[in-house]
């Protein structure tokens, strides 16, 4: 992550793309009709020659950025990623309590989305449409150890390891803190998931955020 003139820019592994995406007006454009497109078709059907449609170039233009569609969505996932290790950190900052902290990193990574108007080309919401139903391709892949020792999921870590260490101010003798954070991200993908396309397997209470409000009371219970 970096501060640029006054400009946050998300500095994702250079081991993802062939060029960075960033550098280059094309490039953003390639990222912000990518993620339109993943929220439109999915991963299965999305391909670089309709990407390359959508943003008015050739196929050619989009393989110079990135290798092929599995880089794409590992990059635009760690992304999204970078920028809530990004929003963690403001949101972190000053508050004496761990039990306030804690409270605050939980609902940060359970909540549902709103954009950021800090990154003008790409679209947070469905950005995090995407994490939620596509993330998982990223991590179960023949490719993950290679992937990570090149440093591919860095800012994923990087946030695990910061609310992990909340978890262990609140109660330093708790023995999976890594596990209850990382089991708090994806599980509350799925029940988002859920909520919207199969509701009878999950919970929605009218007048709370049912996914903020069960992790938030697991979490605690468990550390407890």
């Amino acid at each position: 992550m970096k501060n640029l003139a006054g400009k946050i820019s998300i500095a994702v592994s250079d081991k993802l793309y062939l060029k960075d995406p960033e550098t280059s007006d094309l490039g953003r454009r390639i990222v912000s009709g990518s993620i339109d497109l993943l929220v439109e078709l999915g991963l299965e059907n999305f391909t670089f020659r309709k990407l390359s449609q959508r943003v008015g170039t050739t196929e050619a233009s989009v393989y110079r950025y990135f290798e092929n569609k599995h880089k794409l969505l590992v990059y635009l996932v760690m992304w999204y990623w970078g920028w809530m290790e990004y929003r963690m950190a403001f949101a972190l900052a000053n508050i004496d309590s761990a039990e306030d902290r804690l409270r605050r990193a939980i609902k940060l990574l359970t909540e549902e989305i709103a954009e950021d108007s800090n990154f003008s080309h790409i679209n947070e919401i469905k950005l995090n449409r995407i994490v939620v139903a596509e993330s998982l391709k990223v991590y179960l892949t023949r490719h993950v150890d290679d992937e990570n020792e090149v440093g591919a999921f860095s800012y994923y870590k990087q946030l695990i390891q910061r609310v992990s260490g909340i978890i262990l101010e609140l109660n330093p003798e708790f023995p999976y803190p890594h596990m209850l954070v990382s089991t708090i991200i994806e599980g509350a993908h799925l029940q988002r998931f859920f909520a919207e396309h199969l509701p009878l397997i999950t919970d929605n209470h009218q007048g709370e955020d049912s996914v903020v409000c069960f992790f938030t009371q697991m979490a605690f219970r468990a550390i407890r």
